[in-house]
């Protein structure tokens, strides 16, 4: 074999390992993501581009340890929860969780109206908005789970475009290595506000519990993945890295973005993903804008299915109702019914007066409350021995799932402490 047919199948097995991981990572950076870190570059240039870099480790490190247990365990964050701690804190994670994901998912939806507008300017937001719940329920509920995998897979591409809108700006090499390798705080309310928002949004409840279960997904459709092994953990830790790591660099891209075109600019205020599509074009062109503008609407339709589907696996497992994107609608009725609502209460938060920005803040809130105390039962359920077996963590996912359990808790506070008592 060629170097050339071996580098092909290299590529080719790589790809194929490839799937939980990366859409998780994908869809860590939704349109109420990208708003975040459009406004920490808007409103602060480069100086939060340092987060990126703390930011993978921490979030692999939790990631990993979540794949695992649904490995392990052959069932979701939510089953162990319920099989290993009291029950009040299962139904606190449910109460906490539902209200976050369908404010998210509504941010979400609202946004992909408002580029879609921005595209079209003809056709009214709130259509679009609707065009786009339809069309992710049907393809949720009729497309088998393997397709629907494939398909979110395939929309990571989309994401690529971020990776190319910064240098369609002429660039500062020298201050943007500066920034990313030398952390810049600044002690005020505001800074800190963003640093809090980026956290939350990088770190986010439900991709705790969407990881965990989809690996059982995973691994329930090939029979041949029924027996845990080394192989299987080292294949899972490949796909976590890959899509943290693309996350990540999405992540970091973004910031540069924004910024150096909008803050460069002069415009230091961005509210709004369509906000920051828009303020890209006098300044950096029009190819800049229909970029971002495609990027925003590709990363809504892979995060919304993961979020709907997060929130579907909490609840069904919590009850014990059937569940599964592997199932047909006859065969999980709950579970897609779940999905259902939970996409047209995020879409009705267009009409009853709750703005995106505000659904963003309470979400940001929620999650900032309930991270703390999910990284640190994932912590103790990965190095539970009776659980784990032989697959508890190893030292470094210790020290990397320490880290992020006192810092996610330091931005609870902060968040709490800027948002009720500044």
């Amino acid at each position: 074999m060629n170097t050339k047919s071996k580098r092909s199948t290299q590529l080719s097995r790589f790809w194929k390992i490839l799937g939980p991981g990366l859409v998780t990572g994908a869809s860590d950076d939704d349109p109420s993501g990208i708003a975040t870190y459009s406004q920490a570059g808007a409103a602060y240039g480069l100086s939060t581009l340092w987060t990126s870099l703390v930011a993978f480790p921490l979030m692999a490190a939790i990631q990993q340890m979540c794949a695992r247990i649904g490995l392990v365990t052959s069932q979701g964050l939510t089953g162990a929860l319920k099989n290993h701690y009291p029950r009040p804190i299962l139904y606190i994670m449910l109460l906490f969780s539902f209200p976050a994901i369908i404010m998210n998912i509504g941010a979400d939806i609202a946004g992909m109206g408002a580029v879609g507008n921005l595209l079209f300017p003809s056709i009214d937001a709130t259509y679009f908005s609707v065009l786009f719940t339809i069309i992710l329920l049907g393809l949720i509920i009729y497309l088998p789970y393997q397709k629907i995998a494939s398909t979110l897979k395939y929309l990571c591409i989309v994401m690529l475009v971020y990776f190319i809108v910064p240098f369609l700006y002429k660039q500062d090499f020298a201050q943007i290595l500066k920034a990313t390798f030398i952390p810049s705080i600044k002690f005020d309310k505001d800074f800190m506000g963003i640093l809090v928002g980026i956290l939350g949004t990088t770190i986010s409840p439900y991709l705790f519990f969407w990881q965990a279960s989809v690996e059982v997904e995973e691994m329930n459709k090939n029979t041949k993945h029924l027996m845990v092994n080394k192989k299987i953990i080292h294949e899972m830790k490949e796909d976590v890295d890959f899509g943290m790591t693309f996350s990540g660099f999405v992540m970091y891209f973004i910031i540069l973005t924004t910024g150096t075109v909008l803050y460069n600019g002069g415009i230091h205020q961005i509210d709004t993903v369509e906000q920051a599509a828009m303020a890209l074009k006098p300044l950096a062109g029009n190819l800049a804008y229909l970029l971002f503008a495609i990027g925003i609407i590709g990363t809504g339709l892979i995060a919304i299915p993961v979020l709907s589907g997060s929130l579907s696996y909490i609840v069904t497992e919590t009850f014990g109702w059937e569940q599964g994107l592997n199932k047909k609608f006859h065969e999980a009725k709950a579970f897609y019914t779940i999905i259902g609502i939970s996409l047209l209460l995020g879409l009705s938060l267009n009409y009853i007066g709750i703005s995106p920005i505000k659904a963003l803040i309470y979400t940001a809130i929620l999650y900032g409350l309930t991270a703390p105390v999910l990284i640190a039962i994932i912590l103790h359920i990965s190095n539970n021995k009776k659980v784990m077996g032989k697959f508890t963590n190893g030292r470094t996912s210790n020290i990397l799932g320490f880290a992020a359990l006192i810092i996610m808790t330091a931005a609870a506070i902060a968040l709490l402490y800027l948002q009720f008592f500044n």
